[in-house]
């Protein structure tokens, strides 16, 4: 297992935690954050289609990828893979339609005298989209309402399980002395959850100040509907879920290095020489320190700033991925029989397909597949408008 298979838990768990951002606004009623909460949404549906590109390349024959989505059933976790995948899908989909339902139906009205065929050919994608549903009265708005509640609501265990289960495959894996704990797919979910935010929080941020910016230069007058840079009330609330399911995130993973070290099972002499010798400094510099105190002090300083919030976001994020990394290179670093360690040389210039797909510019072309989603999703379904949206 390589880079990919890192990159595979990763980004499923962005999805997760994307949509749990957007939930605390649509379920739970934090009305401040909405704008970054339906922001958080459609971002999540540019991640989905992305969770199982690493597969994809991974696979070395990958024309059979679809048989779990087309034959789900509960026989493995794989397998359950394909209905999770489906129906967490359906729900992003259906909760997306539902708040922009009516900005949709408003297009369709807007763009019938505008000439040109671009605006022609918006229309058409509008129209299709209102699915026949034109009706934008006060009662119908508020049954969307109700209908995207209700959806962020279930969508909130489907998005946990999406990635809990992939803490689950290598939490079952009885041979491997390092993944196998029960408190796995737990762990899982909530550095998921993490990065997730950790993510939208920063996206967030370089696109609202990036249009800030330009505005400035432009010399136009900043409007109360307009772009006003990335607002120091959504990023500051935002940043205080940040820290409880980071704390949250923390403590599970102390939790877990210190019942390994008290039942000391027979294999905790060669994970103790795998974690306190061979990757000391990926686990406990780069991952704990780096990647979880750093931004974790950052984060709790008062007089935060939005250059030293950018900064422990990007740190977090790299927090998560080390984490992703230590399971599965870290797992793979010592034989079954404890007789010898493994050591893992990620291709930085490809010569081949397989070394551009299973090395750094791989995982880098995975990291820039939702970004490029979102830019396209984004030109119908304006995340970042004021007065779109329920």
């Amino acid at each position: 297992w390589s880079i990919q298979i890192v990159m595979y838990p990763y980004m499923t768990g962005l999805v997760a935690g994307a949509f749990v951002l957007s939930s605390l606004y649509h379920v739970f009623g934090q009305k401040d954050l909405k704008e970054i909460a339906q922001f958080s949404l459609v971002f999540s549906l540019a991640l989905l289609p992305v969770a199982a590109v690493p597969l994809l390349l991974h696979l070395q024959q990958p024309l059979r990828a679809m048989e779990p989505l087309l034959t789900p059933h509960f026989t493995s976790a794989i397998a359950a893979f394909g209905i999770v995948f489906s129906t967490y899908a359906l729900i992003v989909v259906s909760e997306i339609w539902f708040v922009y339902r009516g900005y949709f139906v408003a297009q369709v009205h807007a763009l019938r005298d505008q000439p040109g065929i671009s605006n022609a050919t918006r229309r058409l994608v509008y129209r299709a989209l209102t699915m026949g549903a034109y009706d934008v009265s006060e009662e119908a708005l508020a049954t969307d309402h109700k209908a995207a509640k209700i959806l962020a609501a279930i969508g909130i265990p489907v998005a946990c399980f999406l990635h809990g289960y992939a803490g689950f495959i290598f939490g079952s894996v009885k041979a491997n002395a390092l993944w196998m704990s029960p408190l796995m797919p737990v762990i899982f979910i909530m550095s998921a959850v993490v990065s997730g935010i950790a993510l939208c929080m920063l996206t967030y941020i370089v696109i609202m100040e990036w249009q800030a910016f330009r505005n400035r230069r432009r010399g136009g007058v900043l409007q109360a509907s307009e772009i006003r840079g990335a607002e120091a009330e959504v990023i500051s609330k935002s940043a205080r879920y940040l820290l409880g399911f980071l704390v949250a995130a923390i403590s599970l993973e102390i939790l877990d290095l210190i019942f390994r070290g008290y039942t000391a099972m027979k294999s905790w002499d060669i994970l103790r020489s795998v974690m306190y010798g061979k990757d000391f400094v990926n686990i406990f510099v780069l991952q704990y320190t780096l990647g979880n105190l750093v931004p974790f002090i950052l984060l709790l300083l008062p007089g935060r700033t939005i250059k030293r919030t950018v900064l422990a976001l990007v740190l977090v994020l790299f927090g998560v991925f080390m984490m992703r990394w230590n399971v599965v290179i870290g797992g793979q670093a010592f034989s079954l029989s404890f007789s010898g360690y493994m050591h893992y040389h990620i291709p930085i210039i490809p010569h081949s397909v397989e070394t551009f797909k299973e090395g750094l510019f791989g995982a880098l072309s995975v990291i820039a597949l939702p970004f490029i989603f979102f830019y396209g999703i984004n030109k119908f379904v304006p995340s970042l408008r004021r007065d779109v949206g329920s």
